[in-house]
């Protein structure tokens, strides 16, 4: 039977695409699977390749869009696509920070602005990897001292496992020798629709926030803390994530959208902040996210040009994905005010989030 048109199916990702060198170590692809959950890993940034999910029909669904190969990875002009993301996830502000009255300079590749890390941030990083089961992908790096102009050696590990209740389960640990900012997510860009359906826009999306970080035109936050009540960043009750952007909405970076950083803690589950629900308009998936961390960036595919193309063999044109990534907040070795991120020799970052599927 042909595959219906823009829908990637598992069997359509080919280990052999992605098994090469890269920096010379090895490279390979990774399948996790149980029995309600598919998912494709490679170790080549630590990147969700797909992740496969029954719809309201009963029908597998890819609801992550990826690439075909670990070159087309390496050469995208998306360099974010499913990757780990560190030492630092999002902004910092000029690419400087200052730990214990020395100032530190890590690589502008956002603007004037530091982005997910540096130029050669982990999203480049070829990971060890171990299976220790079906379900479960154990990935370790050793960033070194100096690495992109962060102190300290620093020793990760992030596990990904799947989960009896349709979960995918994020595991983030890090210890260092020298105090270092970290701030560890993955930058998985959805459509649950699946990938290549089309626009976002008319996905429904729920965001149990409050207050959100204002931010100036480079995205860097102004260190407050504001009220969503009466702005487009009201998402307390569901809305589309389409229904109000606009040109002339100043509020969203000058029109260009959501990139924007949402305060956790209005709403437990189990312990974990419930930071947001969001409904695919067509397929009927539901995915919750929740989180030990204080932070949600919602980004709504602003900067997607159509110059990468998809598993499915859609291209990446504008707002067909979006992310939510579980993070701190933007630019916060700079932003007093904010929960830090500077981990100490003898601490051990930890931090832990699921997205959970179910459907309408």
């Amino acid at each position: 039977m042909p595959r219906p048109e823009n829908k990637a199916l598992a069997e359509d990702i080919s280990a052999k695409d992605f098994d090469t060198l890269i920096d010379g170590k090895q490279v390979k692809l990774y399948w996790l699977e149980n029995k309600d959950i598919k998912a494709a890993f490679t170790n080549f940034g630590g990147r969700l390749v797909g992740l496969w999910v029954k719809d309201s029909n009963g029908e597998m669904t890819d609801v992550v869009v990826g690439l075909n190969s670990a070159k087309e990875y390496a050469n995208a002009t998306e360099p974010y696509f499913g990757a780990t993301i560190g030492r630092v996830g999002n902004r910092i502000a000029k690419g400087k920070f200052t730990i214990d009255s020395k100032e530190y300079s890590i690589p502008v590749n956002n603007g004037e602005n530091t982005l997910h890390g540096g130029i050669k941030g982990f999203q480049y990083v070829v990971w060890n990897a171990e299976m220790p089961d079906k379900n479960t992908l154990a990935l370790s790096y050793l960033s070194p001292d100096g690495e992109q102009g962060f102190p300290g050696n620093l020793n990760v590990k992030v596990t990904y496992s799947l989960t009896d209740d349709r979960s995918l389960k994020m595991e983030y640990e890090a210890t260092t020798d020298k105090a270092t900012p970290v701030n560890l997510t993955n930058h998985a860009f959805f459509n649950l629709n699946g990938e290549g359906s089309g626009t976002i826009l008319n996905h429904e999306v729920q965001i149990y926030a409050e207050k959100y970080t204002p931010v100036d035109g480079g995205l860097i936050p102004s260190g407050k803390l504001e009220s969503v009540i009466d702005t487009p960043f009201d998402f307390m009750k569901p809305h589309t994530i389409g229904e109000r952007i606009s040109a002339k909405n100043e509020q969203l970076t000058n029109g260009a959208g959501y990139d924007h950083n949402f305060v956790l803690g209005g709403k437990k589950v189990n312990g974990l902040n419930h930071a947001a629900t969001v409904t695919g308009d067509k397929s009927g998936v539901v995915m919750n996210i929740y989180t030990q961390e204080p932070g949600l960036q919602f980004y709504s595919g602003n900067f997607m040009q159509g110059k990468n193309t998809f598993k499915s063999g859609a291209k990446d044109d504008y707002r067909t994905a979006f992310a939510m990534e579980t993070q701190h907040f933007p630019d916060s070795p700079n932003q007093p005010s904010f929960p830090t991120i500077i981990v100490k020799p003898g601490e051990i970052y930890h931090s832990m989030s699921l997205y959970s599927f179910s459907v309408k």
